[in-house]
Formats: structure tokens, sequence, C-alpha cells
């Protein structure tokens, strides 16, 4: 299986940041994100970045890039997890909103299989935090239609590592502990559904 991990928004993308101004997502997921693929690495697995630049690449291009992929190793033995941390306000004021959360496109897919893997993960080493939850379709994932989910062949989730404007989530996140909880969910969701397709 090729594991391709995206690590969201570029280190120049406007905003993306905490209100103090202290935490940028761009450096954050990055630093996740290769964590990530050398875990995975590590237990024998065929992960890499998908953005390896510090630029916002364009979504166009990293579906590009994902594709291609799909292409060269079929689109079964594809997987793409773009990482992100949430916001819930203007990105000046600090808010309430907080919890990890997982998305899929929309309808029934291999995605779906995917977000409940790293869901399960999430319970386990998150269980002491917040975990959003859509069951109106019957299972927890979010279904949006963001890009990224949309145009690649390949299942594709995205998932939203708590919140950058609420104090609590921010604490957690920049935590040893908490950056460890982050890493450990992705590889044990990935490596959970690499055992069940």
């Amino acid at each position: 299986m090729k594991i391709l991990i995206d690590n969201g928004h570029g280190i120049f993308t406007p905003g993306k940041r905490s209100p103090d101004g202290q935490f940028r997502e761009a450096i954050y997921t990055r630093q996740i994100a290769r964590r990530i693929v050398s875990d995975l690495q590590d237990r024998g697995q065929d992960a890499q970045l998908l953005v390896p630049e510090d630029d916002d690449i364009s979504l166009k291009e990293r579906c590009a890039r994902v594709n291609r992929q799909c292409l060269l190793h079929g689109k079964k033995n594809v997987i793409c997890i773009s990482i992100h941390v949430n916001a819930s306000e203007n990105g000046q004021n600090w808010g309430k909103a907080r919890g990890w959360s997982v998305y899929t496109s929309k309808g029934q897919t291999a995605a779906d299989v995917l977000a409940d893997c790293l869901a399960e993960a999430a319970r386990k080493y998150l269980s002491n935090q917040a975990i959003r939850a859509d069951w109106s379709d019957g299972d927890i994932d979010f279904e949006e239609g963001f890009y990224l989910l949309r145009h690649t062949s390949c299942p594709a989730v995205l998932t939203e590592n708590m919140f950058m404007d609420n104090r609590q989530d921010l604490q957690f996140l920049e935590s040893g502990s908490g950056q460890r909880a982050i890493i450990d969910l992705h590889v044990e969701g990935v490596i959970e559904f690499i055992e069940t397709v």
C-alpha cells in the first residue's frame, strides 16, 4: 500500500495560526506529517510526504500527485491522508469549539473505512480529549466536498486535529504527549486500514 501524507497548507498561506500568532498550522502539520511518515516507514510501510516543499502547493497539483501514484500502483493500493488543525473563529479571537474530527467526500466509499479506522485509533489515543462526530449517515466522519477528497482516485480523508483557537486544545497539541498521540493515531489508523482491506 502506498501511503501519501499531505501536510495541509503551505507556510506562506495567510492566517492559519492561533489568535496570539504563536502557533502556525503549516509548521505544526509539517512536523507531524514527517513523523507519521517516519513511523510508518519504521513499521515497514511505503509512506511518503505528498508535499515535501514549504510552499503552498495548489490543490490541483496535490491531486495530480496523488493520481499519478494511483496510476503507478493502482487506485486500490494508494491512500491519502491530509493533516490539518481546525479553527472556529476569525483568527483573532479564542473560541470554545474543541476536538478531533475526520472528513471524507460525500457518499459511501473506501475512504469511509479509512476514516473509521482513524476514528477508532483517535478514541484510543485521545481518550481524554473531545472527538467530534457526524452520525447522520451512520458513521463518524463528516462528509464535505473538499477538493482533495473529490478529485483523487484513491481513498482520501482529511483530519482536523483539534482547534488552534481553543486554549485547551492548543495546550494539548503543543505538548509532547499531545504530539505523540496525534502521530500514533494516524499510524495505528493506517495500519488497521491496511489489515482490514
